[in-house]
C-alpha cells in the first residue's frame, strides 16, 4: 500500500499546476479545486497512518523509488520516498493544519484581486514541504527545502505593491540562503566523504566509520546545523521571522506551524544519528536554543502588533525543540513541534480573526473588550495561550514542554543551569500568552466590531482548539518509569542509544515546577494588565524600564548589529570597489592638475597653433566621411545587438507562467526528439 504514498505530495503539487498554468478561473473554482486536493491529501495521510500503526511500535520504513534522476559515474540519485513514524507525522501534522488553514483562507482572502495566485502559491508551499520530510536522499530534501524557501518569499511579499512588504521577502530570502549555504556544503561533505546522499545510507556508513567527536562529523553536522538555525530561525539568523509577519495571516498561520520553520527541527530530528557522533555540536545545539528561548521570549512581552507577538513566540518555542534535539531527546522535540502546530496555528487564526473583525487593525492597544462581541474568538483564544503557556493536566502544551524540561534536567548536555532557563522561559511565555487575551478581550473598548467571522473561519478555529487540548494525551505515561506511546512511536524511526533513566521522583518535581512557572506567568499577566497596580504602572515610566522596552521591542537590537557591523561595511567596500580608490588618487593628483594647467593655457599661441594645424582638419575629415560604408557597417552592428536585447528581454519576463510553458515546450520537444531517435 505505500507504493502509493507518493499521491499525498503530487495532490497539492497538481493543484498548483492547473491554478498556476491555467486559465483564469473564478473564486469558487480556485477554493474548490484547492480544498479538493488538500481534504483528499489529508484523508489518504490518515489512512496511511492507521494502516502504518497496525504494523506496531517496531522499526519499520519503507523506501518507494519513483525513478532514477540521473546515472553519472556512480552518481545514481533517486527521486524516491521514505516512510517512516517521523515522516509519517510530519505529513500528518502538514496535511491536517494545511487543510484547515487554506479553508480559513478562502474567507479570508475572499476580497483580494490576486486570489488565485495566493492559492497556487499555497499548494506549492504545501506539495514542497511533503517533498523535503518524505525525501529519501538529500538531493531531493534540498530540493523541497529549497521550495519552502521559494514560497515563503512568494508569500511574505505577496502584497507586493508595498515596498516594505518586499523588503520582508527579500530579508527572509537572503537570510535563509546563509544557512542554505553552510547546508549545502555540509552535504558536499558528507557525499565526498561516504560516497552517498540516501539518508538512511549516510547514517548507517557514518556510525561504522567515525567514531565519537570525529571531526569529520562535528564538521559535517556544524555545516547541516547552519542550515537548521537559519530556516528555523534560531539565534543569530533569527531576524527574517518577525519581518515575515508582512504576509497575509493565512501564510503566518501555515510558516509558523506546518511549514518552513519546522524544516530546521526535522532536520536535525532525521540525522540524529549523526549528531550524537558530535556531542559538541550537540552543546552547540542547546545553548543557541537556550539563547534563542529566553531572547524571543522576553522580545515578545512588549510587542504591540499581535502577529509579531506570535512571531517572537514561536522563534522561542522553536528553541525549546532544539534544546530537546541537543539533549538527545529528538521525540520530545518532535512532540513539542506537533503539539505545537495545533495551538501556533490556532493563534494565528485568532489572530486573524479579530483584524478581519477589526478593519484589519493589529495593535492590541487599540483592541479591548472584545469577549461579549466575539465570545467564540474569546474561548478559542483562550485553548491557544492556555496551550502555548502549558497550563497543567488539561492543555497539550504541558505534556510535551514537560517532557523536554525533563530531559533537559537529567540529560548530560543539560542541568539545573538548563532547567532553570527552561521554566524562566515558561514564566515568560505565559506571561506573554495571556498579556495578548487579556488586552484584546478585557479592559475598554477601542473599536467597533465591523464584521463577525463566517464558518470557513470559525471551523478550523474549533477544530484546532479540541486538538490544543487533546492531543498532549499522547504524550502521557502512566508510569514516569517508561515513556509514552509517543516517544516509543518516535523511537522506532529515531532510536536512542543511550535514554536517560527517569524516576517518579523526578518526574513529579518537574510537573509540579513546570505548572508553577505557567501558573506564575498567568497570575503575573493579570497582575499587570487587569488590576494595573499603581506602583507597577509609574515604575513602567521611569527612563530605564523604558530603555529596556525599547531594546526588547527592537528585538534586541539584532537589526541594528547587522546593520553596522555587516550592511554598513560592505556598502562602503561595494562602494569603493565601484570607484576604485586607486583611480580616485590618479585622477586628483595627475589629471585634475593636467586639466587644470591646460585650461589656464586655453588662449596661449601652441595651444591655437594645435587646433588649427590638428584638429580643424580632422574635424573637416570627418565631416566628409560621417556617412560613409564604415558607419553604415557600425549602425548595422548597433542594430542587430539592440534587436538581440529586445529579444532577450522578452524571453525574460519574470512571469512564472512563462517559464512553465517554455519549459514544458521544451520538454515536450525533447521527449519526441527522443521518439523519432
Amino acid at each position: 500500500m505505500f507504493d502509493w504514498f507518493w499521491i499525498i505530495p503530487a495532490l497539492p503539487l497538481a493543484g498548483f499546476l492547473v491554478l498556476t498554468l491555467g486559465p483564469s478561473l473564478s473564486r469558487a473554482t480556485v477554493s474548490g479545486l484547492t480544498l479538493a486536493t488538500s481534504t483528499l491529501a489529508a484523508v489518504l495521510s490518515a489512512s496511511f497512518a492507521i494502516v502504518f500503526l497496525q504494523q506496531g511500535l517496531h522499526p519499520f520504513g519503507h523506501t518507494r523509488v519513483l525513478w532514477t534522476w540521473m546515472d553519472i559515474e556512480g552518481f545514481t540519485p533517486r527521486i524516491a520516498l521514505y516512510v517512516d513514524a517521523l515522516s509519517m507525522t510530519m505529513v500528518l501534522i502538514i496535511t491536517g493544519v494545511g487543510v484547515l488553514v487554506q479553508l480559513y483562507a478562502t474567507e479570508y482572502m475572499s476580497d483580494d484581486p490576486d486570489y488565485q495566485r495566493f492559492f497556487a502559491y499555497m499548494s506549492l508551499f504545501v506539495g514542497a514541504m511533503l517533498v523535503l520530510v518524505l525525501a529519501d536522499n538529500f538531493l531531493l530534501l534540498f530540493l523541497g527545502w529549497e521550495g519552502v524557501g521559494l514560497c515563503s518569499y512568494l508569500l511574505i511579499g505577496f502584497w507586493y505593491r508595498d515596498p516594505l512588504n518586499g523588503r520582508a521577502a527579500r530579508k527572509a530570502f537572503i537570510v535563509n540562503r546563509i544557512g542554505d549555504a553552510a547546508m549545502l556544503v555540509g552535504l558536499c561533505l558528507l557525499f565526498t566523504e561516504l560516497g552517498t546522499l540516501e539518508i538512511q545510507a549516510i547514517l548507517r556508513k557514518a556510525t561504522l566509520q567515525w567514531t565519537i567527536s570525529d571531526p569529520l562529523a562535528v564538521a559535517a553536522t556544524a555545516l547541516l546545523l547552519g542550515g537548521a538555525v537559519g530556516k528555523s530561525a534560531q539565534v543569530p539568523l533569527q531576524v527574517w521571522l518577525p519581518d515575515a509577519m508582512a504576509g497575509p495571516t493565512p501564510v503566518s498561520a501555515l510558516i509558523h506551524s506546518a511549514t518552513m520553520v519546522t524544516a530546521g527541527v526535522y532536520l536535525i530530528a532525521r540525522t540524529h544519528t549523526l549528531f550524537a557522533l558530535a556531542p559538541a555540536t550537540q552543546t552547540a545545539i542547546v545553548v543557541i536554543g537556550t539563547i534563542t528561548m529566553l531572547f524571543a521570549a522576553s522580545s515578545a512581552l512588549v510587542q504591540r502588533d499581535i502577529k509579531r507577538v506570535f512571531a517572537y513566540s514561536t522563534i522561542s518555542q522553536l528553541g525549546y525543540m532544539f534544546i530537546a534535539l541537543g539533549v538527545g531527546a529528538a521525540g520530545a522535540g518532535i512532540f513539542h513541534l506537533f503539539t505545537h502546530a495545533c495551538f501556533k496555528a490556532l493563534l494565528f487564526l485568532v489572530a486573524g480573526a479579530l483584524m478581519f473583525s477589526l478593519h484589519h487593525e493589529k495593535d492590541l492597544m487599540k483592541m479591548g473588550g472584545l469577549r461579549q462581541d466575539l465570545p467564540l474568538l474569546f474561548w478559542v483564544a483562550v485553548i491557544g495561550a492556555a496551550s502555548l503557556s502549558g497550563l497543567p493536566f488539561i492543555t497539550a502544551g504541558f505534556f510535551s514542554k514537560d517532557q523536554i524540561l525533563l530531559q533537559a534536567w537529567i540529560s548530560p548536555h543539560g542541568g539545573r543551569w538548563l532547567l532553570t532557563a527552561g521554566l524562566i522561559g515558561s514564566v515568560l511565555t505565559a506571561l506573554y500568552s495571556f498579556r495578548v487575551v487579556f488586552l484584546a478581550f478585557f479592559g475598554d473598548k477601542h473599536k467597533e466590531v465591523s464584521s463577525s467571522p463566517g464558518w470557513r473561519m470559525t471551523v478550523p478555529m474549533v477544530v484546532l482548539a479540541a486538538l490544543s487540548l487533546g492531543v498532549g494525551w499522547l504524550g502521557w505515561s502512566p508510569q514516569a518509569e517508561e515513556p509514552s506511546w509517543f516517544i516509543r512511536l518516535m523511537d522506532t524511526a529515531m532510536p536512542v542509544h543511550q535514554p536517560n533513566p527517569v524516576t517518579e521522583t523526578q518526574a513529579s518535581m518537574i510537573a509540579f515546577l513546570a505548572s508553577s512557572a505557567a501558573l506564575l506567568g498567568v497570575g503575573w499577566a493579570y497582575l499587570m494588565y487587569m488590576q494595573r497596580p499603581a506602583s507597577l504602572e509609574a515604575a513602567g515610566k521611569t527612563e530605564t524600564v523604558q530603555a529596556i522596552r525599547q531594546f526588547l521591542l527592537r528585538g534586541w537590537a539584532f537589526n541594528w548589529m547587522y546593520r553596522w557591523t555587516i550592511q554598513k561595511p560592505f556598502r562602503f567596500l561595494a562602494r569603493a570597489a565601484k570607484h576604485d580608490l586607486v583611480e580616485r588618487t590618479y585622477d586628483r593628483l595627475l589629471v585634475r592638475p593636467f586639466l587644470s594647467t591646460a585650461s589656464s593655457a586655453k588662449g596661449d599661441i601652441v595651444d591655437q597653433a594645435y587646433e588649427r594645424l590638428l584638429m580643424r582638419p580632422f574635424q573637416r575629415v570627418a565631416d566628409i566621411n560621417q556617412d560613409d560604408v564604415l558607419d553604415r557597417v557600425y549602425r548595422g552592428l548597433t542594430w542587430l545587438v539592440e534587436q538581440a536585447a529586445v529579444t532577450a528581454r522578452r524571453l525574460q519576463t519574470g512571469q512564472v507562467r512563462w517559464y512553465a510553458t517554455v519549459l514544458a515546450a521544451g520538454a515536450l520537444g525533447l521527449a519526441g526528439l527522443a521518439v523519432l531517435t
